[in-house]
């Protein structure tokens, strides 16, 4: 809870420093900014804030490289004596010194790109997904979603891995808004911010997650290898949007495989539920819910279509519409959807009675919470009016709302 409540600090301050304009393109720079900016508030005996910044003004010319190095050097060796006698650092001690440390799980702690940030929105724009992990998921584990106990035993590194994977979802889909073509107008910070969570997409963005799940030993190869399979999809997503929109050709090989991988982040909940419970992983129970997660997602993707058209997201409809045109799209996607219905029958069968019933009983609930009336469980599949000008479609309703 301590360790949240200083990430908060820092990115309270960093949302400060942005709408004063006091902030770069440079993430690390603008993250030691901020925790120097926290040291600088804090109270130090009777010197007031025009006193430090005196102070500083008088010192600053003397701080050179080798100054700080030397300084460094020092601290550290001294921090080290300390800590074995229970010394306990500063938070802006702490957060300044864990900079410059090799070992990985203190960089969690610092300034730099190895510390995961999670965001109050993010965690709770994730709670929906957490919600119907634990209704949907939990069974398969032989844990009863209606015992308190069952869900709170793992929630901490459930809600933060998902809220973390969810947070650069998001920044995702805001590169997705804003696609590179002559048309689109970037302000000024609207190009820091792109070029923000560009340079993070390209700098191992799971990997503060990772070095987590590492230091928690929970994290198995099998894990790494579905965090991979999230930054294909968030790539294919990019690639197969911006296709979309400068009309570039499009494959259905590309299509089928993002659509796959999109559920990536319900597989590592779920593979981390079993390192959880110290249980083997139960391959006939990941093969049923891939393809029920399929299934899902073409569901989920029809009944948003049109709002994805408006925010130019992955949808495989509009994938579909671009490769085999207005008229053959739905048909073709229902050829893919009915061979996936008679997989997942078949493997329905192949579960224990129990289960199987427990799981139809949820995915009717979840079906009929989201506004599907119908006796399939997915819901009916009725396909949404094809926007054949998705261009004009998005023109007419922002000049409608406006």
């Amino acid at each position: 809870m301590e360790e949240l409540r200083k990430l908060e600090k820092v990115q309270r301050m960093l949302e400060f420093m942005e709408s004063r304009g006091v902030s770069n393109s440079n993430h690390h720079s603008n993250r030691f900014l901020a925790n120097f900016i926290i040291f600088m508030i804090q109270p130090c005996g009777d010197l007031a804030i025009n006193d430090k910044c005196c102070v500083l003004s008088h010192f600053i010319p003397t701080l050179s490289s080798s100054f700080l190095e030397d300084a460094y050097q020092h601290h550290h060796f001294s921090t080290t004596s300390e800590q074995s006698s229970g010394f306990h650092q500063s938070l802006v001690g702490d957060a300044l010194l864990s900079c410059n440390q090799a070992e990985e799980y203190s960089l969690l702690q610092s300034c730099n790109e190895n510390m995961p940030v999670v965001g109050l929105d993010s965690m709770e724009m994730a709670n929906s997904t957490l919600e119907d992990f634990c209704r949907s998921y939990l069974m398969f584990h032989g844990l009863d979603v209606s015992k308190p106990q069952s869900i709170f035993k793992h929630l901490p590194i459930l809600s933060f891995t998902e809220s973390y994977i969810y947070q650069l979802d998001k920044m995702n889909e805001k590169l997705l808004q804003t696609p590179n073509n002559e048309k689109h107008v970037f302000g000024v910070k609207d190009k820091r911010e792109t070029e923000l969570f560009v340079s993070c997409f390209s700098n191992d963005p799971l990997r503060p997650l990772v070095t987590i799940l590492e230091h928690k030993g929970l994290l198995t190869g099998r894990i790494r290898e579905e965090l991979r399979h999230g930054e294909e999809y968030w790539a294919l997503e990019r690639k197969l949007c911006s296709a979309l929109i400068n009309n570039e050709e499009i494959l259905i090989e590309d299509v089928m495989k993002a659509v796959h991988l999109k559920s990536f982040d319900y597989r590592v909940l779920n593979l981390l539920l079993y390192e959880l419970q110290g249980t083997k992983v139960e391959e006939l129970h990941m093969e049923f819910l891939s393809i029920s997660e399929f299934l899902v997602e073409v569901s989920d993707d029809l009944y948003d279509y049109e709002d994805d058209v408006l925010e130019n997201s992955f949808n495989i409809l509009r994938m579909f519409i671009r490769i085999y045109g207005p008229l053959a799209a739905p048909a073709m996607l229902a050829k893919h959807i009915s061979e996936a219905e008679e997989k997942y029958e078949c493997l329905l069968k192949s579960l224990d009675p129990h289960l199987s019933l427990n799981y139809q009983k949820r995915c009717a609930e979840a079906t009929k919470e989201g506004g599907k009336v119908s006796e399939h469980q997915f819901g009916t599949w009725t396909f949404p009016t094809v926007i054949q000008d998705e261009e004009l479609y998005r023109l007419k309703l922002k000049s409608d709302i406006s």
